[in-house]
């Protein structure tokens, strides 16, 4: 079954694959990337896929990689501008008519960027805190759901701007959170359904 239409694709925050960037060029107005992946197989030039939870359109399909495009607005807000040949990425194709929602729903927008600022082992997992703008801690509560990278997890603890999630194993090792270390920069999506309570709440409040 083909993916929704582009501009409607949804995800799930589980991810499919970890991709390597093969080549990449700049230029002033974006980037193009080739990433390799056994998901390549899965695609063709026009579908969406979420690349480190940035939601873009491969561009050409060839030979177990596929091409993306990220336009400059893309890469100054979230972390594709600093990718280099060799880095790994988190890769999700789109939801798909049928499929089950395993994680929560993730649009592929990134809202901002969060850094690590401490990595702890807890027992066979690992527990990770990163800290983030004050405007989007707001929509980041305990037991709730976020994307890093691209990957669904659930809030373990909260601060005024910062919040921990704990890793299982499972995701130590599919993912790129694996490798995590302090300082390190992550694309954050907060749970869409915090924002539209929101935004109802303000209209309600407006109307008096």
């Amino acid at each position: 079954m083909a993916p929704a239409p582009r501009g409607q694709s949804l995800f799930t925050g589980l991810i499919s694959d970890r991709g390597e960037v093969r080549s990449l060029q700049s230029s002033p107005g974006g980037a193009e990337l080739q990433i390799a992946s056994v998901l390549a197989d899965e695609l063709q030039a026009g579908d969406s896929v979420a690349v480190n939870g940035v939601c873009l359109t491969a561009t050409a399909v060839a030979n177990g990689s596929f091409d993306v495009q990220a336009v400059s607005e893309t890469l100054n807000r979230s972390t594709l501008g600093e990718l280099s040949i060799g880095a790994l990425v988190n890769l999700e194709a789109p939801l798909r008519a049928g499929d089950r929602l395993g994680g929560h729903i993730v649009q592929g927008h990134v809202d901002g960027v969060g850094t690590i600022t401490a990595v702890r082992e807890d027992g066979l997992g690992r527990v990770v805190s990163i800290a983030l703008e004050q405007a989007l801690a707001r929509y980041v509560v305990e037991k709730g759901s976020v994307a890093v990278d691209g990957i669904s997890l659930t809030v373990s603890a909260t601060a005024d701007t910062s919040f921990s999630v704990a890793l299982i194993p499972e995701t130590l090792t599919r993912t790129t959170l694996g490798a995590a270390a302090v300082g390190d920069r992550v694309n954050l999506e907060v749970d869409i359904m915090a924002k539209q309570l929101e935004r109802l709440l303000d209209a309600r409040q407006d109307r008096g």
